[in-house]
């Protein structure tokens, strides 16, 4: 482990939280000695992005709900989240708006009946858009790490998207892994 740098294990954002739990970003960044917060800048219907329409396995044009956030890190911008789910499992939902859910997405999509059983994650790196070199307040030569996670439900259909961009420095991600 490196000194003084958060850990992210993805499975603490995955399950469903307590009614009254808090933010889970919030929680982890003050188990580091930091302070976690995060801005949701927009939420709502929109068309699928190409490549989300191809995770959640819908059609060029279908829509989705969409929720993007910034996260940061004692003041300072530290990843992009983007989150999709399909319009008929949002459309009409706290998810659908910029306000804070209770408990969380996670438990809110549980609440209506997507529990997510399992995940697939991609981590690649990348060199930034302008917008997010802006956003997150990168340099032009500095690559960012790019998070793509999938969360099916026990019959393998697709209940959310994460697109996550995060630059490199002050990262690291942990996974666990259970053979059988």
């Amino acid at each position: 482990m490196v000194e003084g740098v958060p850990v992210t294990t993805s499975a603490r954002y995955l399950a469903p939280s307590g009614a009254g739990a808090g933010d889970v970003w919030a929680a982890d960044a003050a188990a580091g000695g930091h302070r976690g917060t995060q801005e949701i800048v927009r939420a709502g219907e929109v068309d699928a992005p190409g490549r989300v329409a191809v995770l959640l396995g819908l059609g060029k044009g279908q829509r989705v709900v969409e929720r993007r956030r910034v996260m940061y890190l004692d003041g300072v911008p530290c990843e992009l989240t983007d989150t999709y789910y399909p319009a008929r499992i949002a459309r009409g939902t706290k998810l659908a708006g910029t306000a804070r859910i209770r408990g969380g997405a996670v438990r809110l999509l549980a609440e209506l009946g997507h529990v997510g059983v399992k995940v697939q994650e991609e981590v690649v790196a990348r060199m930034p858009t302008k917008d997010e070199r802006v956003a997150l307040a990168v340099d032009g030569d500095v690559p960012v790490l790019e998070l793509i996670r999938l969360t099916l439900d026990a019959h393998d259909r697709p209940v959310q998207a994460d697109v996550m961009v995060m630059p490199p420095g002050g990262q690291r991600l942990r996974y666990e892994i259970r053979i059988g």
